[in-house]
């Protein structure tokens, strides 16, 4: 798994909108500790959440499985940019078929769990629909048959509100592994200006 922060408010942008209620803005300090604290005390303490809407975080995320994303899917105010699989599945059609226990080649196409059943199964799969495309089937019904570990990636638009409540749902030990990971790794692509909004929400922070 792969994240990349592409863009990402500054934080003066936030707390002028802030201000902008009271008409503060000969308080602010740019982005400074002042604005910091503004920004937090009025979006987190005092629960204005709004106000971190105008925050917002554009990450690419490459080598997630398909069952993560449809884990995202459940995350609505957010923007997803994915990777098509119906134009892109001639990746592993021009591929060689796998061994089933070669999981280091697989890997390419497939999240690996650590289980070698089920990783054992995705390989299959993988070789299952290689057969089919191979016998001229449109993508559009072969892709029918793709394991939910089939590999994807996607450009994740998201605001500070959203994202504080991503993390502090899928940061907990209870949500799917792999989007415990993706928590993680999105929180630490944060700037380290930015992360102090977040870190309270983080599972065993």
């Amino acid at each position: 798994m792969e994240i990349t922060l592409m863009n990402h408010t500054p934080l003066e942008v936030c707390a002028h909108a802030i201000r902008t209620c009271w008409q503060s803005f000969d308080k602010s300090d740019e982005g400074g500790e002042k604005d910091k604290a503004l920004i937090d005390r009025v979006g987190n303490k005092y629960k204005h959440a709004s106000t971190l809407e105008h925050l917002v975080y554009t990450f690419y995320i490459k080598g997630i499985s398909r069952a993560l994303l449809q884990e995202l899917a459940r995350h609505r105010i957010a923007s997803l940019s994915v990777k098509s699989t119906r134009y892109t599945l001639k990746e592993l059609k021009n591929s060689e078929s796998f061994k089933e226990n070669d999981f280091n080649s697989a890997k390419k196409f497939i999240v690996l769990t650590g289980n070698s059943f089920v990783d054992t199964a995705s390989i299959k799969a993988l070789n299952n629909l290689q057969e089919i495309l191979k016998k001229g089937i449109s993508n559009d019904i072969a892709k029918f048959c793709l394991p939910e570990s089939y590999k994807t990636e996607l450009t994740w638009t998201i605001n500070a509100r959203s994202l504080q409540n991503f993390i502090e749902l899928r940061s907990n030990k209870s949500a799917l592994w792999e989007i415990q990971k993706l928590a993680e790794k999105l929180f630490n692509s944060l700037p380290v200006e930015h992360k102090y909004l977040f870190q309270e929400k983080l599972y065993n922070k």
